[in-house]
């Protein structure tokens, strides 16, 4: 084996303003969730705040050989949030390499 494979984590505390009700909040992250994946290859799912109308947890998770290429990455999905999800105020965020 050549090289140890590199785990990229981005974890992001959403805050989504105006919402009413769990069903709104989880229309959002469906289809946030899923074209994140679909868009940059990446596993995503909500972690935490699950019950809360308007707060979200998100852990968007990736594999590679090279920190860089996760750096990159993990970059584009917070521009690609930010830009197609205006509804969703990042409120924190934190990459790490595993």
């Amino acid at each position: 084996m050549a090289d140890n494979p590199i785990v990229g984590l981005c974890t992001l505390e959403l805050h989504l303003p105006g919402l009413t009700s769990l069903k709104e909040k989880r229309g959002i992250l469906k289809s946030m969730l899923a074209k994140l994946h679909n868009t940059f290859n990446v596993s995503a799912a909500e972690v935490w705040h699950l019950d809360k109308w308007q707060m979200a947890g998100v852990a968007v998770v990736c594999v590679s050989n090279s920190t860089p290429f996760i750096h990159e990455l993990l970059d584009k999905v917070l521009t690609y949030v930010e830009t197609h999800y205006p509804e969703a105020i990042i409120v924190k965020q934190r990459i790490e390499i595993l």
